[in-house]
């Protein structure tokens, strides 16, 4: 061989080849993930409600899973039933809306996944008719055809129905297990191949999308999802294998395209342990198999050679508990159950519900996960284990993290090299006193009503200080200097927390927190309704939602009888107040007129002064409602509170306690006009 050919050679092989490592999953991974819903979520999901909430979720998770986002057959429905793949009008929102709430996430470094259901798909108007498509981001029609249908799909049923209607399905049976209800989609068709192509392609590139999480891929063979997700290049990829442990990874290693895994999978096992030491109120299943499967992070399973495909979890929302469904939730200790999650290897999922309650824990755990350098291929080692409490130690790139969890975790000792830096209900996290770290146990962000911060130096040195400031200033040896464990008020308004360790007169490893407080004063809105369009002559108001002190006085179906009525701009409107009793309530509604019919669709999420008129067009035998948008002078007169401050189109968004100064009664508000009493007002 010449030499030029040689290093021609070489070239190609060092840049021309693909490397021979997983598409759909980055190795030893340092991400948290957020499932951004739970059953029945409409209200919580919303892509506005998520999007105004970036603020919060972005700093603790590197990416956000959210609910399938193409319309439906249905009115309502969390999307496992698809319908249209290019139409994004779901009921969490339209198009604009999604793309807003995915930019803005992808503004403050966080992805987001979609749910993609490509297992099945529902029918236009009978068993085996597809809509027809247009492709916004390659301008291409797309249709699935009957001949796209599985021949077995629906044990036959389907393929009894298409002969005796005159159409033909696939020659091809399932190549994975059957799901009556909807069609399973024939996955060795091209035209099912050349769909989905197209359709994740515009998931990533047109709606703007990180990564997938395939619904149900036991439905079809792994070896396409490894095509699909080579063909599109995602980086983030999770398939839905609900089984053991061994099938989990047969189907991981089938997603291989060119020897390289292609997609990381849910560690259902994990949650299993978890869910026997929980309900079983014996902690020392943390250590076990599940019935003869260890969980696939696992480092008695393959030596932990599947750690790095592992997406870990507690709950999700087939899992939980439900009103109408037996499910197989955790009943208890869903502190510990997280505590546990995020201090082990695989890539953690936190459900929304416990993110929702359990807020503040669950932020200083992701933010000790962090400092001690926790990734997906970390190593652990378990350290005490019985049925009270179980602890483990785990390797970081930093140092080490010791979890105890349990019922007794509080009695647990780990030694005088371990610092203890949380402490919960049923839970600790320890640092080594060789990390040499400052910490502070309030996790930033926007809080109500004055906190506190405990700060911690975890140092060898018994002497070892903490200085810190709150003008946002580096700390010095010369700032205030407190003992370890000193506990500090944080109060109303903005503060920029500084805490660093001092040692031998050395200030190292400075800890920065951005608190945002503030004092809520409950308020009352008035919800306004006309029925001018559809002669009703009585209204019933149905409510529910919020923290639960919404119910109607009439807590019968349908509810309060309103018969109170104003006059504002010659129209008549039925009227009612309710008590806002915090930033985070809200009150949902259904009107409705004699003893409950016609009645209208749901309202949710209403917590502003609100003019709705119901409208004669229906949804599913339901009246829809419009909301008005009332001049400000309209509404400034019949609320003249000079507390109450409205946006220039006429809505409330908050009121402020009499007395207050502008400076409070405009904190935190959005950069623009709002109008105070008879005044407008900038904020900038």
């Amino acid at each position: 061989m010449k030499k030029t050919s040689f290093f021609v050679f070489l070239w190609l092989l060092l840049f021309s080849c693909e490397p021979i490592s997983a598409q759909g999953w980055p190795s030893n991974y340092d991400g948290v993930m957020l499932q951004g819903f739970y059953w029945d979520s409409f209200d919580a999901s919303k892509w506005k409600v998520l999007e105004s909430q970036a603020d919060d979720i972005a700093p603790y998770f590197n990416l956000l899973w959210v609910p399938q986002s193409g319309r439906t057959g249905n009115t309502l429905s969390m999307g496992y039933d698809p319908l249209y793949w290019y139409d994004q009008n779901s009921s969490f929102g339209n198009e604009a809306q999604l793309k807003s709430m995915i930019q803005a996430y992808k503004d403050r470094g966080t992805g987001v996944i979609a749910d993609v259901v490509i297992n099945h798909r529902s029918n236009v108007s009978n068993w085996v008719d597809f809509p027809q498509e247009v492709n916004p981001l390659d301008g291409q029609t797309y249709q699935m055809q009957s001949t796209d249908i599985c021949r077995d799909d629906d044990g036959g049923a389907t393929l009894n129905w298409a002969t005796s209607n005159g159409y033909s399905l696939s020659s091809n049976n399932d190549t994975g297990e059957g799901w009556g209800g909807m069609r399973d989609l024939d996955h060795k068709s091209i035209n099912v191949q050349e769909n989905v192509k197209a359709y994740l392609k515009y998931l990533l590139n047109y709606l703007g999308y990180t990564g997938f999480r395939y619904d149900m891929v036991k439905g079809y063979s792994g070896s396409y999802t490894g095509m699909y997700n080579k063909d599109c290049g995602v980086p983030y990829s999770i398939g839905e294998c609900w089984d053991g442990t061994n099938t989990i990874k047969n189907w991981i290693e089938a997603t291989k395209v060119d020897g390289a895994i292609q997609s990381a999978a849910f560690d259902f096992q994990f949650r299993y342990t978890v869910r026997n030491a929980i309900n079983r109120n014996d902690w020392t299943y943390l250590g076990k198999q599940n019935d003869g499967n260890w969980p696939l992070m696992s480092s008695s399973y393959s030596n932990g050679a599947y750690r790095r495909y592992a997406i870990t979890f507690v709950e999700n929302h087939d899992t939980e508990r439900r009103s109408n469904a037996s499910q197989d939730p955790i009943v208890r200790d869903t502190l510990a159950a997280n505590a546990y999650l995020l201090a082990m290897p695989g890539t953690p999922c936190v459900f929304m519900t416990h993110w929702m309650s359990c807020k503040k824990d669950i932020k200083m755990m992701i933010n000790a996960r962090k400092t001690a350098g926790i990734r997906s291929e970390s190593y652990y080692s378990n350290f005490a284990s019985n049925a009270a409490y179980y602890a483990v130690k785990v390797t970081g790139t930093n140092c080490d993290l010791m979890a105890v969890v349990g019922t007794n975790a509080s009695t647990y000792d780990p030694g005088q090299r371990w610092q203890r830096i949380l402490n919960g209900y049923h839970y600790a996290y320890y640092l080594p006193k060789t990390a040499e770290l400052a910490w502070v146990d309030l996790p930033e962000g926007h809080y109500e009503g004055a906190q506190t911060a405990t700060l911690t130096a975890v140092s060898e040195d018994a002497d070892a200080r903490i200085v810190y400031t709150t003008d946002g200033t580096d700390p010095t040896p010369q700032s205030t200097q407190v003992v370890s464990g000193t506990t500090i008020d944080i109060p109303s308004g903005i503060t920029v927390l500084k805490a660093a360790l001092l040692k031998s007169g050395t200030v190292s490893s400075i800890v920065t927190r951005k608190y945002d407080v503030s004092s809520f004063e409950p308020y009352d809105i008035n919800i306004y309704v006309n029925t001018d369009a559809v002669g009703w002559n009585n209204v019933n108001f149905w409510t529910w939602g919020g923290d639960g002190s919404h119910t109607p006085t009439n807590s019968n179906w349908p509810g309060d009888k309103v018969t109170t009525t104003v006059n504002i701009d010659g129209k008549n409107w039925y009227q009612k107040s309710y008590h806002i009793n915090s930033s985070t309530d809200a009150v949902n509604f259904v009107f409705s007129t004699n003893s409950g019919s016609p009645q209208t669709v749901d309202i949710n999420d209403i917590n502003t002064d609100t003019f709705f008129e119901i409208s004669s067009q229906t949804e599913g035998g339901k009246n829809l409602v419009n909301i008005v948008e009332m001049g400000v002078s309209e509404i400034v007169a019949t609320s003249p509170s000079s507390s109450a401050i409205y946006t220039l189109d006429g809505r409330m968004v908050r009121q402020a306690s009499e007395g207050s100064t502008l400076q409070e009664k405009t904190r935190n508000l959005p950069a623009g006009i709002y109008i105070i009493g008879d005044k407008k007002f900038v904020v900038k």
